[in-house]
């Protein structure tokens, strides 16, 4: 590479190394191409440094610093057990997120990817330039994926500073606050408020929708509010918040319903009430790429935009915003770089919520699937008649499989309860594979294990339940 409008032409770059950007770049390394990735700020991006894997740290610990107050039903009992938090961000940040990151720039350059430090800005379809600090590059190439992410959205009344934080301050707290407002009931308002909580936070959430986790169905979500009514969390739903205002030492919250206005007084207030593409600043329409109002990319099912050189994955485009999803999609695009007949196909998405009691849905629900017009029915069984979930004092919740009546096709299935994050994949290999009940049936699961309530679930569906 030199510096200046003439650069050694690459065949593929990638814009940001999160997990659509790092995943893509690998791929397409895999995949016989030269590829560089640029990188501005985290190796990892959001997910790994301030985003899903922190937090999951952070959930984590607050487990783990519950068990070991609340275990006497096990007949075990601890005195003067105590929470220093300061230990559990270092264990987070060292032994968690820097393992983490280390190793994807690791197999970055075990693929030999080029990684480029600093801001990409397109030239024209197939030049962009690279500026650090006082330095700027010029890189040409041939094709270029796109995954630059998302950040916190900022809502009026709520500037970020000082003690009103985005989830990125949530996750850096020096201290565990004695009250904490979190604005937002979505999953990552969830999330966090149920790990403060477990680390002994009071937390109030206020959710602009009738309930929190709009995004999964009521009675999973009924779970939740159960478990974080038995934690002492405050949930205010369909409530305008209005403004925040830093105190100094605490801020105050003014918050509205049903025509009321309410004040809250708290250490921090945490403003996850979603997040915008970083679409922004980066030369998009010079190349004239077309964009939704939204200020999404518009791709087709490759992941190419209008202008033929240009990719663009993940957070930026259509869709929900999961890591998974990005990575998902960053395989599609590289392999489609390289020439493969390859299209993304979303039917079997899974989405997670890691509060207490885990939440998990793939595939289509009962009222997706009847709205489509498939002929379908819901089987649930209850994790209270699982072994292994009575043995670990875990039984709410249940699994859930949405079948067709004529030949028991799995089209769905939900999952609330321990270890739904890992019980689910079972069911979405089901759904992606177009499996029937009876194979889930016929499939030996160990004992006792979680994932037998998978099949106990499918031969409720075929009408011949064991333990029920």
């Amino acid at each position: 590479m030199v510096v200046g409008d003439f650069a050694l032409e690459l065949d593929t770059v990638v814009i940001g190394a999160g997990p659509g950007g790092y995943v893509a770049a690998i791929r397409a390394a895999q995949m016989g191409q030269k590829v560089a990735i640029i990188e501005k700020e985290y190796i990892g991006g959001v997910c790994l440094n301030v985003g899903c894997i922190p937090s999951k740290a952070l959930i984590s610990a607050g487990h783990k610093y519950q068990e070991a107050m609340h275990s006497a039903i096990f007949g075990v009992t601890a005195d003067n057990v105590s929470l220093d938090f300061s230990k559990t961000q270092e264990w987070k940040n060292n032994q968690v997120v820097a393992k983490l990151t280390g190793g994807v720039e690791f197999l970055l350059k075990k693929n030999k990817v080029e990684i480029i430090r600093g801001e990409a800005f397109f030239v024209d379809e197939n030049t962009l330039r690279v500026i650090d600090g006082d330095h700027a590059q010029t890189y040409s190439f041939n094709h270029a994926i796109v995954a630059t992410g998302s950040r916190p959205i900022e809502i009026k009344g709520f500037k970020f500073g000082g003690r009103i934080i985005d989830s990125t301050g949530g996750l850096s707290l020096t201290e565990v606050p004695k009250k904490l407002v979190i604005v937002g009931g979505g999953v990552i308002g969830a999330e966090l408020g149920g790990a403060y909580a477990n680390l002994g936070a009071e937390v109030t959430i206020l959710e602009g929708s009738p309930q929190i986790l709009p995004t999964f169905e009521k009675d999973m979500v009924k779970l939740v509010e159960k478990e974080f009514d038995n934690k002492g969390i405050k949930v205010v739903t369909k409530a305008m918040a209005k403004e925040a205002v830093d105190n100094g030492d605490n801020v105050t919250v003014t918050y509205e319903v049903d025509g009321k206005e309410e004040k809250v007084e708290a250490d921090y207030v945490m403003v996850t009430v979603g997040r915008r593409p970083n679409t922004d600043d980066l030369g998009l329409e010079i190349l004239g790429v077309e964009m939704t109002d939204r200020g999404l990319v518009k791709v087709d099912n490759q992941g190419r935009t209008n202008v033929k050189s240009i990719f663009a994955i993940g957070d930026i485009v259509p869709g929900a915003a999961l890591a998974h999803k990005a990575s998902y999609e960053a395989k599609i695009a590289a392999e489609a770089i390289a020439g493969e007949p390859v299209a993304v196909d979303y039917r079997a998405m899974p989405a997670v919520a890691f509060t207490d009691p885990e939440l998990a849905t793939v595939g289509m629900t009962e009222k997706e699937a009847k709205e489509a017009g498939l002929n379908v029915k819901a089987s649930k069984f209850s994790l209270g008649g699982n072994g292994r979930a009575l043995s670990l004092n875990q039984t709410e919740g249940f699994v859930r499989l949405v079948t067709t009546k004529e030949d028991n096709v799995i089209v769905g299935g939900q999952v609330a309860g321990i270890s739904a994050s890992d019980i689910i994949a079972e069911i979405g290999l089901a759904v992606e594979a177009g499996m029937n009940a009876e194979d889930i049936a016929l499939t030996i699961h160990s004992h006792p294990s979680l994932s037998e309530a998978v099949m106990d679930t499918a031969e409720l569906a075929l009408g011949m339940p064991i333990h029920m």
